[in-house]
This record gives structure tokens, sequence and C-alpha cells, in this order.
């Protein structure tokens, strides 16, 4: 009888898409993919602990200072543990956590991150309240919630700190909102808890969502704005002067936190708040300086190129990421020239290559192209290094420069693979990464440009598209600014990031932060060459005057340290960079793939250490289908295995019945 229970669940399993879960044997194939959520039979447990998340940015010049208020509750019967997966901006330099609980404020201190999960732990089976904000990638955070008490209201509130830099004048301020659900062949079993956020349960397409989302933004340019900006959310402005503006969402009440919300600002006349930033502190001094770069000049005689388009085909992309996908590449494959030659490999599972060599850019061959991409519809899964690497492999020309364009959603957590790959091809290949959606893994696409050495570009929404392309083959046909050195004129500095700065290809300023000591005097100068000839700029720092406004100065430093050792960096694991990444959080207070913050409340409110945790269900990203999630299996909590059965056999009698009545 019970294998015969047992045979009737796994049909019926197989039937609805999903599987047995906690208290079946284990399937040694099931990998961490995300699953859908289902509702459990237990009424009393709150599984939608997270219920509003409120996000205040003040933007002061080019430093943006963002507080994150998430508010959990528990609204059952009975204690709770909660875990929640949400993203961040890849620069964000978190720096700062908080705990309140009723009238109790708990400050968050930062550890080492073994260190920091044992004592949450620990204060966890003691009954304390406690949280825990861990990094899972520069982008994705994880926080963990312990004894939640029936009518119980925690709130958690996060700091960061982020520069803007603008290009072709205008800045960008980007709060992402939810996670992507991420594509993973890597079987759950025996995976390291560093991958396990992989595998958070989604809620299904057109799900009403079950939390709250609000933002507003401070903007006080000490410029005149022209103009200011928000394409992706309903947004009021309140302009307060020439320089300063308030924004915020029209309609609160209207979910807005199923994709990135992103604020455009532009100054009079394109004008950029360059030049040399300075903050005196106890121990350590720090600068930054930003340098606009000149007018992009054209050069006459452009190289022959060679473009290698690898398009991303899989389930998440079905939709609204593929159509644009494919508009984008008929104007981006439509604008070759006829020198340039080009290629094109398409990726879901498996990939799919248009030709054995790169073929020129004939019309025939664009037409041919063009065919290939619109007969795609997404699905499957998503297999973006072993594309990569077939692209890599294609035979070259070593008198044309190759430019690999990577376009894709993102939804992958293999990232540290595929820069390695790109990092390992830098002297033959220019890697430039197409993000399409409205919610894309950032932490992919920026990685890939910057191991690349390349610029990032993220299409939105379908309107975005004809403009990225067009800045698209602006920006690879010349660099703006190449040869650059910097000198430093009777002025101390050390340990600057990054160590040497690269050709500038686009409308973007040069930043350079670095450490100063001794007397604030000389000057700094900045040398390079562009389509008329030298460039050079000079700042004088005696001129420049240390403002307490500028101290988040150290936080950008040690956060653009830490992003070079260990973001995009393959070498991460290493011991050297471990324990330099470790001692840049500790003594910067910063969250890092080895540090978190972690708060506990020393009244013990939970003695009998009951208690179940509960997964956040996330909403799937605006514009994403559920096929994001197809290739996953959905767990059953182990009381509906009885109710599987049942109506596992309630069908094979129904069965049995009709072929009865047919034989009669």
């Amino acid at each position: 009888m019970k294998t015969a229970v047992k045979v009737m669940v796994i049909c019926l399993a197989a039937v609805c898409g999903i599987s047995p879960g906690v208290g079946a044997e284990a399937d040694p194939e099931r990998t961490l993919s995300p699953y859908f959520f289902i509702e459990s039979e237990d009424a009393s447990m709150d599984r939608f602990p997270l219920r509003s998340t409120e996000v205040e940015v003040d933007i002061s010049g080019v430093i943006a200072e963002v507080t994150v208020r998430q508010r959990y509750t528990n609204d059952g019967n009975s204690p709770i543990h909660a875990k929640y997966i949400f993203p961040a901006s890849t620069r964000a330099s978190v720096h700062g956590m908080v705990m309140t609980i009723g009238e109790r404020v708990i400050t968050a201190k930062i550890k080492e991150k073994e260190a920091a999960r044992q004592t949450y732990e620990a204060a966890k089976k003691e009954g304390k309240s406690a949280s825990l904000l861990e990094q899972q990638r520069p982008n994705v955070f994880s926080m963990e919630v312990a004894n939640i008490l029936p009518g119980d209201v925690v709130d958690i509130e996060l700091r960061y700190t982020e520069l803007l830099t603008p290009t072709d004048g205008t800045y960008e301020f980007v709060y992402p909102t939810v996670v992507g659900p991420r594509y993973s062949n890597m079987p759950e079993a025996g995976s390291p808890r560093s991958e396990l956020w992989v595998k958070n349960p989604y809620l299904k397409q057109g799900d009403d969502p079950k939390t709250e989302f609000d933002i507003t933004v401070n903007l006080s340019t000490g410029m005149p704005l022209q103009e200011v900006s928000c394409k992706t959310h309903d947004t009021d402005i309140e302009y307060r002067s020439a320089s300063s503006a308030r924004l915020f969402l029209s309609r609160p009440e209207d979910f807005g936190g199923d994709r990135d919300f992103i604020l455009h600002f532009r100054l009079a006349d394109k004008q950029i708040a360059s030049g040399l930033l300075l903050h005196e502190g106890e121990s350590e001094n720090f600068f930054l300086l930003m340098v606009q770069p000149p007018e992009r000049v054209r050069p006459a005689d452009i190289p022959d190129r060679e473009y290698i388009f690898v398009v991303d085909v899989s389930g998440s992309m079905n939709g609204f990421p593929l159509n644009t996908a494919k508009d984008l590449l008929r104007d981006l494959i439509g604008g070759l020239r006829a020198a340039d030659t080009f290629n094109v490999v398409l990726f879901a599972g498996g990939s799919t290559l248009m030709s054995p060599h790169s073929l020129p850019a004939t019309p025939a061959n664009i037409h041919q192209a063009i065919g290939v991409i619109d007969r795609q519809r997404g699905g499957g899964g998503t297999e973006l290094l072993k594309a990569i690497n077939r692209a890599l492999a294609l035979p070259r020309d070593e008198h044309r420069s190759r430019s690999l364009l990577i376009v894709t959603d993102g939804y992958i957590h293999a990232e540290r693979e595929v820069f390695e790959a790109i990092q390992e091809n830098l002297d033959r290949t220019n890697v430039f990464a197409f993000g399409i959606g409205s919610s894309v893994n950032r932490f992919l696409i920026e990685g890939m440009a910057r191991s690349g050495q390349g610029e990032p570009f993220v299409v939105t929404g379908p309107e975005d598209a004809a403009s990225v392309a067009g800045r698209f083959r602006e920006y690879v046909s010349a660099p703006v600014l190449t040869d650059i050195q910097v000198e430093m004129s009777e002025f101390e500095t050390f340990d600057i990031e990054p160590p040497a700065v690269p050709d500038v290809f686009a409308q973007r300023p040069v930043i350079l932060f670095g450490k100063w000591r001794g007397d604030r005097t000389g000057a700094i100068t900045l040398t390079g060459m562009s389509g008329e000839g030298e460039y050079r700029k000079t700042f004088s720092v005696a001129e420049t005057d240390p403002l307490p406004v500028n101290e988040p100065l150290r936080y950008l430093w040690a956060r653009t340290r830490i992003g070079r050792l260990s973001d995009f960096n393959p070498q991460k694991g290493d011991p050297e960079n471990r324990a330099e990444i470790l001692t840049l959080g500790l003594t910067y207070n910063l969250l890092t793939a080895y540090t978190s913050f972690v708060a506990v409340d020393e009244v013990v409110r939970n003695p009998e250490d009951k208690g179940e945790d509960v997964k956040q269900p996330l909403p799937l990203p605006e514009g994403v289908s559920n096929l994001a999630v197809g290739g996953s299996v959905n767990r059953v909590p182990e009381p509906d295995l009885i109710l599987l059965a049942i109506l596992a056999a309630g069908m094979m009698l129904r069965v049995h019945s009709r072929r009865n009545r047919k034989r009669v």
C-alpha cells in the first residue's frame, strides 16, 4: 500500500508540476532553481512576514545616502523566523543597520561572517529576537529575523552610500526592488550555504503582491537643475529651488516593488559636478577626483570590426525581454558597415551558432541573422558560460577588433565563472553587456562589462531599445580619451583606486579615489589623448576645502577597493584577498562577502525555542513570465502528501471507470 501511495503521489506530482518536499525522500538530482510558492495548510503560520519597504534617498551633489526601512510582522498564532532575499545597487556601501522592537532599539555590529552567523543562531536558539544581514552577491542580500512573536512589529533600518556617475551629462540613480529568479543546475544536496539563497519561492505571474513599497528622493545638486524624470514609476516632483527637488510616488498603494526604480536628472547646459572633493577624518583623509572628459570626436579611419552577438533565449526572456532583444538586434545588426563581420550565438539550456565562422555584414547575411532571431520564442535554462566559451572559441581574424555583445536578463547564479572566462580573453576580445528587463541581474551585467573593461547597457522597456542601440554604436566606434596619466604635484597621496585608468569609451567622467596626508597643498593634473590632440586638466588642492558632508568618501573609497578585490575578481577566494577584504569590512563598518551585520535583543522572548522558518515569497519581476521558474520543482508540505495520494487515487479510479465504460 505504501508503495502504491508513493507511486500515485509521484504520478500526480509529475502531472501538476510539483514534487514532494520536507519529509519525502530527497531527490539527488534536484537543483537549486527557484520554485513557486504553495499556500500552507497551517493557517496559524504567517507566510508573508515582510509587510513593507520604505526607501528614503538623499542625493547631495554626486553622493546618494540611502535609508531602507523594512517592517516585519507576525499576524499568525505561532513564533516565526523570517528570511527575505532582496537586491541593492552593485555600488552600495552598506555601513549601518538598526533593529527596533517596540521601545527597544538595537544597533547592529559588524562581524566576520561566520562569527555573525554563530551569534545569530545562538540568539535564535535562546529565544532572543535577532536579525542578520548577509551579502550573497554584491547586489543580493539576505535578511533573517529570528523569534518574531505573534503580534510583533519589527523594524529593520539599513543605510548605504553610493556615488552617482553621469553619462552624456545625465545622472542616474537606480534602486532595485526585487531579485529575479536565478537559473541554476547546481545540485541542492551538498551545496554550500552561500548558494542556498537561489532556491527561493516566487509568486506566480499575476498574483497579488503581499508587501508594500514606497520611495522618496530628496535631490540637492548645488547647481541648477534642467530636468528630473522617472520613467519606471508614476511620480510627483516638487521643486524647492533651482537646484533642489523632492520626488515621490504618485500612488504608493499601486505596487511598484516588481521593477527597478530609476531616476534621471540633468544639470543646466549638461554640466556635471566635476572637481575635487576632500575629507579630513580623525585618523585618515580621503579625496575624490571627478574629471569631465573631452567631447567625443569620431575618427575618420575606424578599423574593421567583428561583432559576435550572444543572445539569451531562455524561459525568463519569454515575452517582453525577448521581443525587445529582437528589436535591439535588428537595429544593431542592420547598422553594421559592409567592412564589418558578425556572428550570432543563441543560448538557453544549450546554444545554437549561426555560422562556424563570422560572416561579412552583407544584406543577405543580415537578413538571414534577423530571420534566425525572429524565430525564437523563449524557453529552457540559461547556460550563459557555455555560450560565451563557444563564442570565444570561434576562429578569429587577427586584423579585426573583436567585440562580444551579450544580451540577457542575467538570471543565473554562476556569475564568477563568467567573469573569469571574460578576463582570460581580455587581450583578444572587448565585451559589452546588454541587460534587458525591468529588474535585471545588474551584478552580472555590470560585472561582465567591468571584467571586459567595457560598458554595461540596460534596456528596461521597449521604448529604450532604439536609443540604447544608438548609444552602443557610438560607444564602440572609438574611445573618447586614451593614454590617461595622473600626476600629483606637492600633494602626498596613496591607496589610489583604481590603480590605473583605462581608456574612456563613453562620455563619462574619470573618477579617482584615494587617501592623502600632510599639508593640503599642490595640485592634481590629468592628461590624455583625445581626437583633437592632448587633453590636460589641473585642480588646485589648496583652493579646495575639506567639508563634513564629504564624510561618505571613506565608505566609497573602501567599497571601491573591495569591489576590485572581490566583486568581479575570479581570484576572490585567495587567502590574501580574503584577509584584505575582511579587514576593510571590519575597519570601515561595511557589509562584504566576509562580513555581516548582526543585532541581538538580549531579552529572552521565546524560552521554549518554538518557531518555524519562513522564506518570504518574492513577486516575479514585471514582464517576467512563469517560464522563468519553469525548470524548477515546487515543494509540498508533508501533510499534503496524503491529500495528493487521495487525489491521485481518484484520478486513477476515474480513468479505470472510463476504460470499463468503453469496454461495455
